[in-house]
Formats: structure tokens, sequence, C-alpha cells
């Protein structure tokens, strides 16, 4: 889909391609682990880390982790990943946990996201399990 970039001063009548995917370009995973990062910051998530798993899993290459303080800001979250990665041209292979909203995961094959309510994330302790994952800066803001 093409749409016209009027948020472009110097050339309003630039055409801009919305689905990158479309051009053949696929983001890295790291980009769309730092996109993930960035969304569940912007709906005031807390602890986000994400975590190199690429040599300690072989299924997966990174974990972005978040937590949130209820259902509802833990749902508005995955919202606001799903909503980044999809203008990246990424859907989730599949999300579990939006019934409860303790745990909500969605993979994205090369990439998982995993944001928890605070008690949940302390009692499975991904970051303790996975500990010796290299943790990825993921932006100027990061709370690590």
């Amino acid at each position: 889909m093409i749409r016209t970039a009027r948020e472009d001063a110097a050339d309003p009548e630039r055409p801009v391609i919305e689905d990158p995917q479309a051009t053949g370009i696929e983001i890295p995973t790291t980009e769309l682990a730092v996109i993930a990062a960035h969304a569940i910051d912007a709906k005031q998530g807390t602890d986000i880390v994400v975590l190199d798993m690429g040599d300690l899993l072989g299924i997966v290459d990174l974990f972005v982790i978040g937590s949130g303080t209820s259902k509802r800001q833990v749902r508005t979250m995955i919202e606001e990943v799903n909503l980044r990665l999809g203008r990246s041209g990424r859907k989730p292979l599949r999300t579990e946990g939006l019934d409860t909203g303790e745990w909500v995961l969605a993979d994205y094959g090369d990439l998982v996201v995993h944001i928890f309510q605070t008690g949940a994330r302390d009692f499975y302790a991904l970051d303790r399990l996975w500990g010796d994952a290299p943790r990825l800066d993921w932006g100027p803001d990061s709370r690590d």
C-alpha cells in the first residue's frame, strides 16, 4: 500500500511504502526488539529488558520482557507492541495469556515478547532463569 508522506515537509507528495515487506527488505530482529521495547515503554511499562537468546535456545533470537501493574496495562502494552511491529510488517504467530493478563506472550518467531504483571514476573523470574543471556541496550531511555 502506498500513501503520501504528508509529514515530510521537504517533499509532501513523495510516495511512502507502508508495508516494508513489499520492498523485500527485512528489518533485523534487533531492530524489531528495540521497537517492541519502546512500545512497552510508551505505555509506562517497567523493568524492560532485551535478552539475546540465540546461543542459549536456538529456537528464538531475542526476548523482550516488560512489566505492568494491571491486566489492562499489560493488554495495552501488547496491543502497542503488535501495532508498532505490524507497521514493520510483522504480526505475531500466536499470542497467549490475554485472558488472564498475568503473563502475555507474543511469539514473532525470531522474537518473543513477554509482558508480565509485576507479581507474575517476580514469580516466574525469566530474568534470573536466563541470567546468562546477554542484555542488549535498547535505547537511551533504557530502564535496565
